[in-house]
């Protein structure tokens, strides 16, 4: 039982803070409010002005600021403002008044001075620890919401960045809205800026009330505080004492519902629920509900084309400036294309170099599937900045899938031109410009077929580490049983279909038609050749020759030293590459991609309710 028996209400105009110790239910208590916390485990009401509060209109009047300040840390103080208005604020709004709404709220929080400078993290530089947490009630209350959550806001900030930032919520208060936050341990100095306090101990509520009345409190406990001493302070000290007796905060809990009882008898009645929303909206609160009736407030500020340009320019920001991860994957991409160049330079067309072409492509179209493990920590990184934005509706998850694929795209057309440029023509691939063309093609579809395979997994793993053992272990697997060590003919029937859901299968097979089928005439094992790689191979040229003769003779069949005995069809054949032409094995890769980054977004669908059990 982790909240027992919790009443109380909070007022547009104050900050109600909820206190207690480590354990007492101070987030849980938020987040049953919020409507965080799945319905089935709560019993009891949680009522806005009497009437029942649905989740999803919630979700839309309200925000939620949490403990931990998650932010872009390449983005300025001004630019993640602004993007979240334009997530937040309708499309009706013009360019110029969006600006104008982030200009008075970074007035508001105070944050003139660090506008234009970037959050920063561990690597670079930054704002405070307390302009990064306004940042944070800044980018939920862009909308100017009925109803503003937070969790411990001034954990982890000194007593002047908090004493600020308290004092900016008492301004957003003042502006119309009801602010419910839990807090720790308050100074004294950010007593005075609370209005109504609810004390928990073990999930159960020992005081309700202004701070003002928390003397009168103790003194009919028995336990009057000191003069001059943190009222606050004195109170968690000593329901922390009373937790630990024999008795227990019975007392406490007892003399706490009848001051509740009384003040409930003078409470005035309050407005419906819709009379309360449109009040709200006419004086100017939640701007992305402008123009809206109470029960027709819209559950996206914008059309899903709206949020996919946004959030494709955050990406493309948040790329460009973090360009060491993209230089490390082209680094890795040119290695590699670099020593498989030197290694199979220009290959002839014997039964070795066939042999050589197939180590090739094999290791070739692996490269791109291990290289794209790096998108694994793009999505972990982001994903509690996702969970935050979509919580409250600021985008779809389906804007959001889309905005990634496209983001990712322009990346993985240079790697594959240049992964191309330097090994096609140092190899001696065939087909000429059209093969080259192909190449790239069937290059750039395993990219993409790569990284939708492991943003797939970033939505499904909880880790890097367990993401990377993962992505090693399955494309391991379908390197196996991928047609290069072991043919399809020869796969055992209880192992086949890893081999048809194998991502490297398809490419491979692409470029080996590309390769072997552009001209099947040509011939890549020419009459004595047919004894390389046997006993035959050591004896001398004239003795293979007799025995080439006699073969022509016994067989019936003209054979000499120049006769064609393998062309690129029966290699093809050979290996079992009969069942989809080059094209089919690129729509299929191609195919891939897109099916992952659809079992992405429903992952996204299934994982990101926000909700505790």
């Amino acid at each position: 039982m982790l909240l027992d028996g919790v009443s109380g209400s909070a007022r547009e105009g104050e900050i109600m803070a909820v206190l207690g110790a480590s354990g007492a239910g101070k987030s849980t208590l938020i987040d049953a409010l919020a409507g965080r916390i799945q319905r089935g485990s709560l019993q009891g009401a949680v009522t806005l002005n009497g009437d029942a509060l649905d989740s999803s209109l919630l979700r839309v009047i309200s925000s939620y600021v949490m403990q931990d300040d998650l932010l872009y840390p390449m983005l300025t103080v001004a630019e993640t403002l602004m993007y979240s208005a334009e997530f937040r604020l309708p499309r009706a709004l013009s360019a110029s008044k969006k600006r104008s709404r982030v200009e008075a709220l970074v007035d508001q929080l105070g944050l003139r001075a660090a506008a234009n400078t970037i959050i920063g993290d561990e690597g670079h530089r930054g704002v405070s620890g307390g302009e990064r947490r306004r940042v944070s009630i800044g980018i939920d209350i862009i909308h100017d919401p009925i109803i503003l959550f937070l969790d411990e806001p001034t954990s982890g900030l000194d007593s002047t960045s908090a004493f600020m930032v308290v004092k900016v919520l008492q301004r957003i208060a003042r502006s119309g809205s009801v602010v419910i936050m839990s807090i720790h341990q308050p100074s004294y100095r950010i007593l005075g800026l609370l209005d109504r306090l609810l004390f928990l101990s073990s999930g159960r509520t020992v005081y309700y009330g202004p701070p003002a009345a928390l003397p009168r409190f103790f003194s009919e406990l028995g336990q009057p505080i000191p003069d001059g001493e943190n009222p606050a302070e004195f109170a968690l000290d000593h329901i922390r004492e009373l937790d630990g007796t024999e008795a227990g905060i019975e007392e406490v809990v007892k003399l706490n519902k009848l001051w509740q009882e009384k003040a409930a008898s003078s409470r005035e009645p309050s407005m419906s629920l819709k009379e309360t929303i449109i009040l709200s909206i006419a004086r100017g609160k939640l701007v992305s509900g402008s123009g809206n009736s109470a029960t027709k407030v819209a559950s996206y500020a914008n059309p899903w084309w709206v949020e996919l340009s946004v959030l494709t320019r955050r990406g493309f920001t948040n790329s460009r400036r973090t360009p060491e991860l993209f230089l490390m994957r082209f680094g890795a991409v040119v290695v590699t294309a670099f020593i498989l160049a030197t290694i199979f330079w220009q290959l002839d067309s014997t039964p070795k170099g066939v042999k050589e072409r197939l180590s090739f492509f094999a290791i070739a179209m692996a490269t791109m599937f291990f290289t794209s493990a790096d998108a694994l920590p793009v999505f972990l990184v982001e994903r509690y900045i996702f969970f935050r934005e979509t919580a409250h509706n600021a985008y779809r998850r389906s804007s959001y899938v889309l905005s990634n694929a496209i983001v990712t795209l322009p990346p993985l057309i240079f790697l594959s031109l240049a992964f191309a440029a330097i090994s096609f023509f140092a190899v001696g691939l065939a087909g000429g410009a059209e093969g080259f063309v192909f190449f790239v093609l069937i290059v750039l579809a395993s990219f993409w077929a790569g990284s939708g395979f492991v943003t797939f997994l970033s939505g499904v793993v909880p880790n890097a580490i367990i993401g990377y053992t993962v992505v090693v272990a399955v494309l391991s697997y379908f390197l196996l049983l991928s047609g290069f060590f072991v043919i399809r003919d020869r796969i055992p029937d209880y192992w086949i279909w890893l081999h048809y859901i194998s991502l490297i299968k398809y490419p491979y097979e692409a470029v080996m038609l590309n390769e072997f089928g552009a001209d099947q005439g040509k011939c890549f094992m020419i009459g004595v050749q047919m004894f390389d790689g046997t006993t035959m191979a050591k004896q001398s040229m004239s003795t293979q020759v007799a025995v080439l003769d006699a073969i022509s003779l016994n067989m019936q069949v003209p054979l000499n030293s120049t006769s064609c005995i393998a062309t690129g069809a029966d290699i093809l054949a050979e290996l079992a590459v009969d069942q989809l032409g080059k094209w089919a094995c690129l729509w299929a890769t191609l195919a891939w991609g897109f099916l992952f980054r659809v079992l992405f977004y429903l992952t996204l669908l299934l994982r990101s309710t926000n909700k505790r059990r």
